[in-house]
């Protein structure tokens, strides 16, 4: 189980996930309105990830831990970290 620590930017009008420095950034379409963000993240997360994804920490910021079943190595390499 790994968690990680991510940036998101609703209402961007794209789904992306970016990295620098090894910190990363997700783009998400939806507004911060009604928790559609937070589900947007999950699904796009689980969609690229193949695996569950779960908010553990953040849910009404922009900054929100997360927490994915995978080794930290697979999950840098699935996110090209």
């Amino acid at each position: 189980m790994t968690r990680i620590e991510v940036t998101v930017v609703p209402k961007s009008g794209r789904f992306q996930v970016t990295s620098k420095e090894g910190k990363l950034k997700i783009y998400l379409k939806s507004a911060p309105e009604s928790n559609k963000a937070n589900l947007e993240l999950v699904k796009e997360m689980r969609r690229l990830l193949g695996a569950e994804v779960r908010i553990v920490s953040g849910l009404t910021s922009r900054k929100k831990v997360l927490e994915i079943p995978l080794s930290e190595q697979e999950l840098k390499r699935m996110l090209s970290i």
